[in-house]
């Protein structure tokens, strides 16, 4: 049974991913599709699948993941200047613009309606001032350029929609950061990480969306990425990676089994929860089984008018 959900893209609850990007993923596709974060997000926990998905339930906006919005904003504008004018200086004076556009969206002015001026410095639990709260971000900024030296780099694409159907009908769609191509044609596909590089336990996580993305390039340009970059700001440190057509081959099929186990849970409102350290993160621990909690009914009747096929009855109402 096919999974289908609504055409029309709106905004998502959950559209600030962890990372600090704005999930633009994470609003309705247009049809039937599967995206890096959603993909994740089923591998993680399919409950938590269905609440962000399906249910669409509220998630909490965090002062990380906003400065990771931000700084992704700043990065994304340095590259409308001009190669040389591409400097420090011009970066950090590209934060307030880009603040002055973001701290009018929902839920985002109360995360600094309790804060403190020093109180940040002296307590690690208190919510930061704007003004350190900037600076932080100013640090991200700063950072990046001790990775990357932007003058020299002119990229193809900035947040750049990528998706192909595979031959089953499956749409992989996702938006990268940064897609440059060299002179021969070579391909790099970039993304800024706010927090953090990963302990190599962990790598393979990491590069997950990565794979995808280099997925959905080669079986549009048939051209197998020559790089894929992972800059992560907050310790200063890159991850690179390059597939070759074997492994891309294997995480097709990979995501087609996803896919499948999605289809499947769709279409019998089965999602069960998955209890894992990632548990402490999320937002619904009140309505997760794991933890006591009673999800609330299968939203039939939203999915159905959502265009996704159930087997479950929808109700009708007055």
């Amino acid at each position: 049974m096919t999974a289908m959900v609504e055409t029309q893209p709106g905004p998502d609850p959950g559209a600030i991913d962890a990372s600090g990007a704005i999930d633009t993923e994470a609003q309705a596709p247009r049809r039937p599709s599967l995206s890096p974060s959603r993909a994740a997000d089923f591998k993680t926990c399919p409950l938590l699948y269905r609440f962000r998905t399906i249910d669409r339930l509220p998630e909490r906006k965090s002062l990380a993941a906003v400065r990771g919005t931000l700084v992704h904003a700043v990065l994304e504008r340095l590259y409308d200047l001009p190669p040389a004018g591409r400097t420090v200086e011009a970066a950090q004076e590209l934060i307030e613009p880009a603040w002055a556009e973001l701290r009018d969206e929902p839920g985002i002015a109360e995360l600094f309606e309790t804060a403190q001026d020093d109180g940040a410095e002296s307590d690690a639990n208190a919510p930061e001032s704007v003004d350190a709260w900037l600076a932080s971000a100013g640090k991200l900024v700063e950072k990046y350029f001790g990775l990357e030296d932007p003058t020299r780099i002119q990229p193809e694409g900035r947040e750049e929609l990528v998706e192909v159907t595979l031959p089953d009908g499956l749409l992989l769609r996702g938006f990268v950061d940064r897609l440059d191509v060299a002179p021969n044609g070579a391909l790099r596909v970039v993304d800024y990480k706010t927090g953090s590089m990963p302990r190599e336990a962990f790598e393979a996580k990491a590069l997950f969306q990565m794979k995808f993305y280099a997925l959905v390039l080669w079986r549009t340009r048939g051209v197998v990425a020559a790089q894929l970059k992972l800059i992560y700001l907050g310790d200063g440190d890159t991850l690179t990676y390059a597939p070759d057509e074997a492994e891309l081959l294997r995480f097709e099929r990979t995501l087609q089994a996803i896919w499948a186990a999605i289809e499947r849970a769709v279409a019998t409102g089965d999602f069960r929860p998955n209890k894992t350290r990632l548990c402490g993160w999320c937002d619904h621990q009140a309505v997760c089984p794991a933890f006591g909690g009673t999800p609330p009914p299968f939203p039939a009747e939203a999915a159905a008018a959502a265009g996704w096929h159930t087997v479950l009855p929808v109700v009708e109402r007055d």
